[in-house]
């Protein structure tokens, strides 16, 4: 198979091949973190700069690294760039580092982390494993910044704490949907999002684990 160029490793994730909703990786904090933009902005770009800043010395080191502890050398490499950026968070954005509660934390066992150094930068050069990691960041971006648009719009009627939508409060005609700002609506919501990107990307849909019995045999 041929290489990709790192136009395609770039670009590939944001939908063709996108973590969250081709791969399925990362649902928790895109299910908990999207109540508001700024909350979505923050946590994409706090696991974006992991995901980078873990690629690089992984693909580094890749050659020296025992296999019998090569999950446990990765961890403990995110566990320290999580810190790092947990750290920065709460001496600059305190209130959002607050809203994220422990999720920032919790992006050292992130399966969209732990996949990409494990799947990727373990096997690649480290330009190549950057261009990766950074494309993949982007990709799980793209879906919560959507997420956290759409969820904080029709929650609350507002965008980066803007009134966007008057509420009927303050004499307009929208009335906030509450229901959006629940993680049940999150989980729709990604379901809808993954359902209008395979009715679009057809080759995206898993083909079926056994074929639906025809109509002859149940007749009989």
């Amino acid at each position: 198979m041929a290489t990709r160029t790192y136009l395609q490793t770039l670009t590939d994730p944001l939908i063709r091949q996108n973590p969250v909703t081709l791969q399925i990786l990362g649902l928790c904090s895109a299910l908990a973190v999207t109540t508001s933009l700024a909350v979505a902005l923050t946590m994409s770009a706090a696991l974006t700069a992991v995901l980078v800043l873990s690629a690089g010395p992984i693909s580094l080191i890749r050659r020296h690294i025992p296999d019998s502890i090569r999950l446990i050398v990765q961890i403990i490499i995110v566990a320290s760039m999580v810190i790092v950026i947990d750290q920065i968070l709460q001496a600059y954005f305190f209130e959002l580092s607050q809203s994220l509660s422990v999720f920032v934390s919790l992006i050292t066992t992130n399966c969209l982390v732990l996949g990409r150094t494990e799947g990727f930068a373990r096997h690649n050069p480290p330009f190549r494993a950057l261009v990766d990691a950074f494309g993949n960041g982007l990709g799980y971006s793209l879906i919560l910044i959507l997420m956290g648009s759409l969820r904080e719009v029709f929650g609350a009627g507002k965008l980066l704490g803007f009134q966007v939508l008057p509420t009927v409060d303050q004499g307009g005609w929208f009335t906030p949907l509450n229901l959006m700002l629940l993680a049940p609506a999150a989980f729709f919501m990604l379901g809808l999002i993954v359902w209008a990107i395979r009715s679009i990307l057809p080759e995206q849909v898993e083909p079926l684990d056994h074929a639906p019995p025809n109509a002859e045999r149940l007749v009989d």
